[in-house]
């Protein structure tokens, strides 16, 4: 089965400026040759610490902000190079579950039209066909169909977060960019969104981009996790590997960070020394390299190329590299 959806050498640089006429003096490298893609029905689970440029992967592929270079082919088409009339019709297919669910729902709107608006706009459906679906959409993601006259303030965070989901299921779309949607939420509350997402993968054949910085959340939900670094992606590999078998440096970091509740289990974090590089003041060769235990000389000089390992397990590491 072909992919859904395939980024490729995806760049996306921001200027930086200075001076009165704001000349650009400089790039920041939000995002800096990420390639990956994600199959009909698959969730990919992209992880990193804040400001490795994993939301940005997200807004480029949305075309909401502009890619500087690359590829993002939706079965087969290339989005960076299409109109505006062009990207109308293929947003449909392609929708958003933001982090805040209160900060992405408009508050003098009610539910119904907040969820019937796409429709509306989208020519999908109106007037009492509208109504209807509105109604089924929020029994979907489990909600009563007898609170759609309320308000986003009228309720809790999880609730909100389900008439998100159901707006972006109106227009029956095939790929979800779900950008830590559970992360402002309780635990009680994150399991419970993260069931809904996986029973609607199911019944629609949903495929997910899931960006998260939580180890633990990406575990419950994806197929296979890529693991960014200051715009890089260091390591990809299928979930079981990642969290059994993860081979760079920055991803064992992250794995001997998940607690493990067990008060006799003992188990020895990793701690990375060192501040986070700013992406305007990358180091030269390999990007981890001034927080990594092992680094070489050859990770000062040369950046380490992701290459695969093993069959569907990618890593950027020289340590590698050289025992390979």
């Amino acid at each position: 089965m072909g992919a859904l959806l395939e980024v490729k050498n995806l760049k996306k640089y921001f200027p930086i400026t200075a001076g009165l006429l704001k000349r650009t003096v400089a790039w920041n490298k939000a995002v800096d040759d990420v390639s990956f893609s994600i199959a009909p029905g698959e969730t990919l689970g992209l992880v990193g610490e804040s400001g490795c440029g994993k939301t940005t992967v997200g807004s480029a592929i949305l075309r909401l902000v502009g890619p500087t270079e690359g590829q993002v082919l939706f079965e087969g088409r290339d989005i960076t190079v299409m109109k505006k009339s062009e990207l109308r019709g293929i947003r449909k297919e392609m929708q958003v579950v933001f982090q805040d669910p209160y900060g992405s729902l408009n508050p003098r709107m009610t539910i119904e039209d907040i969820i019937g608006e796409p429709m509306k706009k989208h020519g999908i459906a109106k007037g009492a066909h509208c109504k209807d679906r509105v109604k089924a959409l929020l029994e979907e993601v489990g909600l009563s169909s007898q609170e759609m006259r309320k308000y986003p303030h009228e309720f809790s965070g999880g609730q909100r977060q389900r008439v998100v989901i159901a707006r972006a299921l109106s227009l029956t779309p095939k790929f979800i960019i779900c950008d830590e949607p559970v992360s402002a939420l309780d635990v009680s509350i994150q399991s419970q969104i993260l069931n809904l997402l996986r029973q609607l993968q199911q019944e629609r054949g949903l495929s997910y981009l899931f960006i998260a910085h939580g180890m633990p959340v990406v575990r419950h939900i994806s197929h296979r996790v890529c693991v960014m670094y200051l715009g890089k992606i260091v390591e990809e590999a299928d979930c079981v590997s990642i969290f059994e078998r993860s081979l760079h440096p920055y991803t064992q970091a992250l794995m001997s960070a998940i607690p493990i509740p067990d008060p006799d289990h003992k188990k020895q974090q990793i701690t990375l020394e060192g501040e986070v590089p700013g992406l305007k003041n990358l180091p030269s060769g390999c990007r981890f390299r001034t927080r990594c235990p092992h680094e070489r000389d050859v990770c000062q000089n040369i950046e380490p190329p992701l290459r695969e390992v093993a069959p569907g397990h990618r890593v950027a590491c020289h340590l590698l590299t050289d025992s390979n």
